[in-house]
């Protein structure tokens, strides 16, 4: 039996108790997850295909280490200008087997009910004023998908974006698709953040998505 499943917006053929390495979960080492967009279940002569995922249908794994992949060499060269730039890339990954593969009975988490304020504490609530968005999009390498993942996470000005580490961010656009650098992205977010727009401009043009 196997499956074809999506995980941290990734496809991947699966069975039971193979080892398979995906873009890093936020799950702990040793904790079990779940994952119940499948999109396709073979059971001997039978295969079921969702529409597009399969309703009561998920893959269990377990975590087992998080980790770092092999390096990607990155070179880029500018013609006739004598501009010649050689970096290296690892992609933060996480290891999993799977360990279960169910084909209906799968239990999603409920959303969790918040408690509705009382009267008295909601007079005296001021409305908080929410910090002005700024357009993330203007650091090299980030795109709409990723600027809304980062707005999600609480990151939506240069000023937060320019303080957070660059590994945390790759963790939280993880399940955005494509191989993203994010090492420059908090240096270009505190130029931008400090108004330095022509120091910003003259790197970027040095930048290849985000990679120096």
């Amino acid at each position: 039996m196997y499956a074809i499943v999506e995980i941290a917006g990734q496809q991947f053929k699966v069975a039971k108790d193979q080892k398979v390495y995906v873009h890093r979960l936020q799950t702990e080492e040793g904790q079990k997850v779940t994952f119940d967009n499948v999109l396709l279940l073979e059971n001997g002569k039978d295969i079921t295909i969702g529409a597009p995922a399969i309703d009561g249908a998920a893959v269990e794994a377990k975590v087992v280490k998080h980790l770092k992949g092999d390096k990607v060499i990155v070179f880029k060269k500018k013609r006739r200008k004598g501009y010649k730039v050689k970096n290296g890339h690892r992609q933060y990954l996480t290891e999993i087997v799977i360990e279960n593969i169910l084909a209906s009975g799968a239990k999603k988490a409920a959303p969790k009910k918040e408690a509705a304020p009382k009267k008295a504490e909601a007079k005296k609530a001021a409305p908080k004023k929410a910090a002005k968005a700024d357009d993330l999009k203007k650091v090299e390498g980030i795109g709409p998908k990723i600027a809304e993942t980062l707005a999600a996470a609480g990151i939506s000005t240069f000023a937060e974006l320019a303080k957070t580490d660059a590994a945390k961010i790759s963790e939280i656009i993880a399940d955005v698709r494509g191989n993203h650098v994010t090492d420059t992205w908090p240096a270009q977010a505190k130029l931008a953040a400090e108004g330095k727009w022509d120091e910003l401009k003259k790197w970027q043009d040095e930048l290849d998505g985000g990679k120096a």
